[in-house]
């Protein structure tokens, strides 16, 4: 279960045998059903996950409806790292869209793994400003592509899930209705 984990953290920068005896002592396993939370919105944001097998979704409420903000597949992590940082309520629900098996660390096993560990800072570093770019290009890509560009983005980006999520999520996330998405994408296949 560790194997996936230890490979992106030795892609990074190496881990001494005691680096990884040590991110098995800090890093527990999660498992969560379909539907489950992994973070609700409000509650303090107290973990961050890496997800061995599985997909969630990141959401929070826009005009009492809910928005779709991010997904995050097997091989990555699992954060609302600002509020995790800061030790604070969390904005958005994180929720498991199938059967999902995580490795969790809370704030204090992780500030173990970045003291403790010759390279944890440089490991957690180079992940934030991985995900730092990804944040800022959907942002950029709300604010200047129109829904088909979205759409055409969100396949690129994410094509070996769009069988995996649900159509109405897919249509939240570039901020369109269901039917809009319908439309959109019978455009894009004539």
């Amino acid at each position: 279960m560790y194997e996936k984990l230890i490979a992106i953290f030795e892609h990074l920068a190496p881990l001494t045998s005691e680096d990884k005896k040590l991110v098995e002592k800090v890093f527990k396993p999660m498992h969560l059903a379909k539907g489950d939370y992994f973070q609700q919105a409000g509650y303090k944001s107290d973990k961050v996950g890496f997800l061995v097998s599985g997909l969630v979704y990141y959401s929070a409420l826009k005009n009492d409806e809910e928005a779709v903000t991010d997904f995050t597949k097997e091989g990555e992590f699992v954060s609302e790292y600002h509020t995790f940082v800061a030790q604070q309520p969390a904005i958005h629900n994180i929720k498991a869209i199938e059967d999902s098996v995580l490795l969790v660390v809370s704030y204090q096993g992780l500030q173990t793994f970045f003291n403790d560990t010759l390279n944890g800072n440089k490991i957690g570093r180079l992940i934030i400003e991985h995900r730092f770019g990804i944040v800022v290009n959907q942002l950029v890509s709300l604010n200047k592509n129109t829904p088909e560009e979205r759409y055409t983005l969100f396949v690129k980006n994410y094509f070996e899930l769009t069988q995996r999520i649900p159509q109405y999520l897919i249509a939240s996330f570039i901020g369109v209705k269901p039917q809009s998405l319908s439309r959109i994408r019978s455009r894009m296949t004539k």
